[in-house]
């Protein structure tokens, strides 16, 4: 969803954007199906009264890219030997994201996940395997400073941008060899969704 907001403090005071871009979230969530019409309505009046971020929480809690005032994890790494790794649903995404994976492939959703941190990076090592990188809607991806040998890269319907602009910016760097990275939002088909 667009219009992530960088989390805060529970305890701090929210500003006129800020709810704004709480607002803009929850229409988004409407628009994709996620809210009745009178679960929006009720949700806007109480983040529109909201003063503090610990107030709003309460009303996107359950949306993809919600806010999160629990300290997420500055590191994590990632590693996978001829197997498959995945990560999807509501899961825990660190400020940096060390991935290794030797013959095998990395498919990391971040659609429904809980991102702490406005900009994520992410170190590939990938030798004989794919990488696919499923970006919220809204999130914009830098991959230049990936190097690929014998391997190819492909930014489908991204926006692409060496700095953040609005929303959550992902900056992806390291070693793709011998395999591919794709980086796309979610696909969907009626209720099926990959």
């Amino acid at each position: 969803m667009s219009g992530e907001l960088v989390p805060q403090s529970p305890e701090k005071r929210m500003s006129d954007a800020d709810r704004e871009r709480v607002a803009q979230s929850l229409q988004s969530a409407l628009g994709e199906g996620r809210l009745t019409l009178e679960e929006f309505e009720q949700r806007l009046s109480g983040v529109l009264a909201a003063r503090t971020f610990g107030e709003v929480e309460a009303f996107v809690a359950d949306l993809p890219g919600s806010l999160v005032t629990a300290p997420a994890p500055e590191r994590v790494e990632l590693r996978t030997t001829a197997a498959t790794l995945k990560r999807g649903g509501r899961w825990v995404v660190a400020r940096l994201l060390v991935v290794v994976a030797k013959a095998g492939s990395v498919k990391l959703d971040f659609t429904d996940a809980l991102i702490a941190h406005r900009v994520v990076e992410i170190e590939l090592d990938v030798y004989a395997g794919s990488t696919t990188l499923v970006l919220p809607r809204g999130a914009s991806v830098n991959i230049d400073d990936v190097e690929l040998v014998a391997g190819s890269s492909s930014v489908r319907n991204v926006p692409t941008s060496p700095f953040p602009e609005q929303g959550l910016h992902f900056v992806v760097r390291g070693k793709q060899r011998a395999g591919r990275l794709l980086v796309r939002h979610q696909r969907r088909f009626g209720r099926w969704r990959w």
